[in-house]
């Protein structure tokens, strides 16, 4: 990928992200879900700092990044897709729904090996779930998920054009699915059915173990449904759950050079994820829908 195709990539990036951020953070002040305990300043500069740091650091390691090592396949016809003469936008299609599954996959096993939940755990060590928690990702974790998703996409033989648009939706429905807002419970309902909302996502948070190791998607939500790790309530309900790691309760955690320590530190919080179905669980309390 040459440097202008590189400067616009990014800048498409750079342009999405912050309409979408600020989309989210004036919908969580228009309509927020839950009463934000949490000590915003430090959240919020700390949150923004990792994503800050993230950025640079991937771009310095990998310059080209997936999107141009899916240029470099489709010209080269490297992977699976690129041995068949099917239509353009099925194999976009294809691509973006096979990315999405592997993020999914990720995503659990990232929860199912203790030294890879090390390093998740502190995107769930935010004591508060906002649009600022779907970029709290640390570094290690980011340079691993993009080794992953490169080996997909020189596999599969991805469009670039569909790796791109998945980037940009994946980062869009990161800060989307971790917002503090409230959707009717009517919409929400139906919105799920089809894609994750902060309802859904917010019970992947919760302290409780059994909940933390549950609803894994990002952006589709029937991999949750199909694989059986789908939980429609938290046991609190939505206003009375706790959300977090219970070792890091501690507010000074919250500052970025605590945060990016925390995968060194011994693990007491919960059990990794061991396969064991949410459904077959404690039946959950009723939501509290009605009362908000």
């Amino acid at each position: 990928m040459d440097h202008t195709l590189m400067a616009e990539e990014s800048l498409v990036r750079l342009a999405c992200f912050a309409g979408v951020f600020l989309l989210m953070a004036l919908w969580e002040i228009a309509a927020p879900r839950r009463k934000d305990a949490a000590q915003r300043p430090v959240r919020w500069t700390s949150n923004l700092g990792v994503i800050i740091l993230d950025t640079l650091l991937i771009r310095l390691l990998v310059p080209t990044a997936v999107v141009g090592l899916a240029m470099q396949a489709e010209a080269a016809h490297w992977g699976l897709l690129g041995l068949v003469d099917w239509p353009f936008w099925i194999k976009v299609v294809i691509s973006m729904v096979v990315l999405d599954l592997a993020i999914y996959l990720q995503h659990v096993v990232f929860h199912a090996i203790p030294a890879l939940w090390r390093v998740h755990r502190m995107h769930h060590a935010d004591l508060h779930i906002d649009v600022s928690t779907g970029v709290r990702f640390h570094p290690v974790e980011m340079i691993l998920s993009l080794g992953i998703k490169m080996v997909v996409v020189a596999g599969l033989g991805a469009p670039a054009l569909a790796v791109l648009v998945f980037e940009l939706l994946l980062n869009a429905t990161s800060m989307f699915s971790h917002s503090n807002v409230r959707l009717p419970d009517r919409l929400d309902r139906v919105v799920r059915w089809i894609v994750v909302t902060p309802d859904m996502h917010r019970i992947h948070h919760s302290i409780e173990a059994a909940e933390t190791n549950s609803n894994f998607g990002f952006n589709f939500s029937l991999w949750d449904r199909m694989f059986g790790t789908y939980r429609s309530t938290p046991a609190a309900g939505q206003l009375g759950m706790t959300v977090g790691v219970e070792q890091f309760r501690d507010p000074r955690e919250l500052w970025l050079d605590r945060m990016l320590t925390q995968p060194l530190r011994e693990d007491h919080g919960p059990q990794p994820f061991n396969g064991t179905p949410p459904a077959t669980l404690a039946k959950p309390a009723s939501d509290d829908r009605s009362s908000v």
